[in-house]
């Protein structure tokens, strides 16, 4: 029952009732002790009957009223008379942030400077152990001294309960009281999936609210209750500004979905706020009081992200702070990431590949102050780029060439022959080490162009296979780089020198390492990224490894892991979440029929000849161990392994006659062929054993031919063929100085299709077999992974733009049947495969693919070693 006038709590007389709101009713009303203005906040009966509730209530109400801060609304008292629970607090004259945007969106000061007082409110609670819990837009008053949140800690529950859609009232709002403590539309998704909350949810409300203040509306809508908690946990919203800006990035920041990936302090929040605030122009004082439904966030009046950064690391060295800045880049829109990563050397720039729509993975520059990458002209195809000492130019390997480019503008240079290299080094006297490939030892070359020459010799007696992944030390003559061996345990880094003296082991590893000043090895063991004192000098390892980031992104095949280090202590990598896939039956119009076991990492796939059995590969990202599997497409029964050795397994195929397999796998330290009867008996045995790294694409409908994919470090990717029988001795097929692969067989074994980036971007064409020429395009516009129908009348391939293309043959024209998501085309893994009659298709479908996780950049990464 509402209070009347002239009411008395304890001292406090009520004046009139001044509003009301989940957690009770408010009134005006005067301390008669002091003789001065407050507010009285009657709880609800849901609070004050449940004792354990009331008990926490009154305890935090105690302690947040200790929270001095001029944005934090004060709670002078709390009180009990007559069964009715009262709170007393600072009387505010002005309006909620709620009632404000009733007029529209909030001018650009205002946004920035409200937003750095809320911030700097929440970090103080935060710093006392404080969660709000119920962030939103009618908890912030505006008034006449700024900002003031309200309701503090107030919303805090003993435990998250499941959200109960039944027992939640929903107002215009969608507010959901007495089920999960908070409002709905601000709740962090970690919060509406029962996991609890932290501060960091808090950070995730604080960027809902700072989003609506911007553009007037919510930052996740729906119609309904459910339309709203499916859009927090699976979308975005708009950006903010057109064009992004780096307001736009501290709002998605704030917003992301997982908590780790947030920005991780308050304070740092508020410093860029202010920072933003400072570089902006002063808003003119005769300027129309109506707010402006657009508002210029230029680029001009913001300073570069990276500037906001080192900003917040320059003012936490005036005040005696060195925590660690984490933020958030994701690759553009429309593109899969590629393997690699590299900062410039001052730690500005963000270099990578990423596949477009026209299936072309040129290089892509990201400034860090920008939210726009761009891609380096000239550089379609690179891989494992790396920077020169003053950052200017690039270098990558491209086309079977080491070449460098300038970041600025103009077309790559080539250095040298190169194969499809392994990585990199430049020092500062204008020498580059590298290797040329998977199965070389280490090169050296002048930056600017000439012969590659030998630099370290692969050991025999420790059996290695290969040299990789090169990284200078800071006197610019000695060098870390990966050994691989087919001796597991002689794998590591080791340390070379370029006047060739011997190496010396620092360290077990089976991938790449970085030096970080001023004296740190980073490393990856089991997924996380590691860092460990070293001395350059007498270059040894001190101390224990310290974990710097979980789940990091690697690949076992190449040594790679993408991430990366500056010289002035800016860290970026990728975690490595795994690319989730469905393997699903689809018609030729791509509508779903039948969908084959659970959602889960599998890379490769083919059916066997009956269309009952299907191979596919599984990653088990922990371990990097990959298996090949059997699953048996009439009985739903679980998936059966086929490989059983703790290695790379990978790419299998069946023999016409269904009772075999042939497959790859590193388990002697290089990619060789092996093959098994797919009933176990007879075990596994070596079917092809060579120094080039390959896999199997096809084998032949008569059973007499394998072809299979094999690196070369002068020519790329080539097409061998090896018989069945016999000698085994394989012959080139395609041995050119382009990349050529995923060879597939017509069903009479009279042609060859494959893929092939001559014209500068993966195309499908035809040759005969088993003499050549004869050569067509099959695809128009990029395409790959072709496939025959079992009557060799019709002819499959995945388009740049991911459509699954038919073409009759011998000369019809593609056309497009159904869209597919799949993780990419420039791999030799199979992504579907069609039925014998080709009105069916099975296709891999992508679910999640980690491969384009967003980058995190921790500027000052040494202090998480503190924590």
């Amino acid at each position: 029952m509402p209070l009347a006038a002239g009411t008395r709590l304890g001292p406090y007389e009520i004046v009139a009732k001044a509003g009301a709101g989940g957690m009770g009713e408010v009134y005006r009303a005067r301390d008669t002790r002091l003789d001065r203005t407050v507010a009285i906040k009657v709880l609800p009966e849901h609070l004050a009957a449940d004792p354990e509730r009331r008990k926490r209530f009154e305890h935090e109400a105690r302690a947040v009223s200790a929270l001095n801060h001029p944005h934090i609304c004060t709670l002078f008292d709390i009180g009990s008379q007559d069964g009715i629970d009262f709170l007393v607090m600072e009387y505010l004259e002005g309006e909620t942030v709620s009632a404000r945007l009733q007029h529209g969106p909030l001018g650009r000061e205002q946004v920035l400077r409200y937003g750095m007082q809320i911030a700097e409110a929440l970090d103080r609670a935060h710093r006392q152990g404080f969660a709000h819990r119920d962030l939103k837009p009618g908890n912030v008053m505006l008034t006449k001294d700024g900002a003031k949140l309200l309701d503090f800690g107030l919303a805090k529950e003993t435990a998250a309960r499941p959200l109960d859609a039944g027992a939640a009232t929903l107002s215009r709002a969608l507010t959901v009281e007495g089920v999960i403590s908070g409002t709905l539309q601000y709740m962090a998704p970690e919060q509406l999936q029962g996991q609890g909350a932290d501060l960091r949810s808090d950070v995730f409300a604080f960027g809902a609210v700072l989003y609506e203040m911007v553009t007037g509306r919510k930052a996740f809508g729906g119609d309904s209750q459910a339309g709203v908690i499916a859009a927090i946990l699976s979308s975005q919203p708009p950006p903010v500004t057109q064009p992004p800006s780096a307001l736009d990035l501290l709002i998605r920041t704030c917003l992301a979905k997982d908590p780790e990936e947030r920005w991780q302090s308050l304070h740092d929040v508020a410093v860029l706020l202010q920072r933003l605030l400072e570089e902006s122009p002063a808003e003119a004082g005769t300027r129309p009081a109506a707010p402006r439904s657009r508002l210029p966030w230029g680029a001009a009046a913001l300073a570069t992200v990276a500037a906001l950064v080192l900003a917040i690391g320059y003012w936490r060295r005036e005040k005696g702070q060195t925590g660690a800045i984490q933020f958030q880049v994701t690759a553009p829109e429309r593109t899969i990431l590629g393997e690699a990563l590299t900062i410039s050397p001052d730690g500005q720039k963000l270099v990578f590949p990423a596949t477009v729509a026209d299936g072309q993975t040129p290089l892509w520059v990201r400034t860090l102050g920008s939210l726009a990458a761009y891609p380096l002209p000239g550089t379609e195809g690179a891989s494992t780029p790396f920077w020169s000492p003053d950052g200017r130019y690039l270098a990558f390997f491209a086309q079977g060439k080491l070449r460098k480019t300038d970041v600025a503008g103009g077309q790559p240079q080539t250095l040298c022959e190169a194969g499809p290299g392994g990585g990199g080094s430049w020092n500062r006297d204008g020498v580059i080490v590298f290797s040329g490939g998977l199965n070389d030892a280490l090169f050296r070359v002048p930056a600017a162009g000439g012969e590659a020459r030998p630099l370290t010799t692969l050991d025999t007696s420790r059996q290695e296979v290969s040299h990789r992944h090169p990284y200078f030390l800071p006197d610019g003559r000695t060098f870390l780089y990966l050994a691989r061996s087919s001796a597991p345990q002689n794998s590591g880094i080791y340390l070379g020198s370029l006047d060739g003296s011997p190496s010396t082991r620092v360290l077990d590893a089976d991938l790449m390492a970085a030096y970080a000043p001023p004296g740190y090895l980073l490393f990856l063991r089991r997924g996380n990224l590691m860092a460990q004192a070293f001395d350059a000098g007498s270059r040894k390892l001190g101390g224990e490894p310290i974990t710097v980031a979980e789940q990091v992104e690697y690949f076992l095949r190449t040594g790679m892991s993408p991430f990366t280090v500056s010289g002035n202590g800016v860290l970026a990598y990728r975690r490595g979440s795994v690319m989730h896939t469905q393997l699903v039956w689809r018609d030729r119009g791509g509508k779903v029929l039948e969908t084959i076991g659970p959602v889960d990492e599998y890379r490769h796939l083919w059916l066997a000849p009956d269309e009952r059995r299907l191979t596919v590969d599984r990653l088990d990202f922990q371990s990097g161990n990959r298996d090949v599997l059997m699953l048996d497409l009439t009985r739903g029964a679980a998936a059966a392994r086929l490989s059983f050795d703790a290695s790379v397994d990978r790419r299998a195929l069946w023999s016409p006659d269904g009772t075999r397999i042939v497959f790859a796998s590193d388990r002697e330290g290089r990619q060789n062929l092996y093959q098994r009867a797919v009933d176990g008996k007879g075990g596994e045995e070596m079917f092809l054993e060579s120094a080039e790294t390959k896999y199997p694409t096809d084998w032949s409908r008569d059973g007499r031919w394998i072809v299979f994919e094999a690196f070369d470090r002068k020519t790329g990717g080539d097409l061998w063929v090896v018989p069945v029988g016999g000698d085994r001795k394989p012959v080139p097929f395609l041995r050119e100085e382009i990349s050529e692969g995923q060879g597939r067989f017509s069903p009479d074994g009279k042609w060859m299709a494959y893929a092939s980036d001559e014209s500068g971007k993966p195309e499908v064409y035809l040759q005969r077999f088993p003499e050549g020429g004869g050569k067509r395009q099959i695809s128009t516009g990029g395409g790959g992974d072709p496939q025959w129908r079992r009557d060799g009348k019709e002819l499959y391939y995945i388009s740049s733009d991911r459509k699954l293309m038919g073409v009759e043959m011998p000369a019809g024209s593609p056309r497009a049947l159904f869209d597919v998501r799949v993780s990419g085309l420039t791999d030799t893994r199979t992504h579907y495969f069609p039925s014998s009659d080709g009105r069916r298709f099975l296709v891999n479908t992508l679910v999640q693919a980690g491969v384009s996780s967003p980058m995190t950049v921790v500027v000052n990464w040494m202090a998480t070693l503190k924590r």
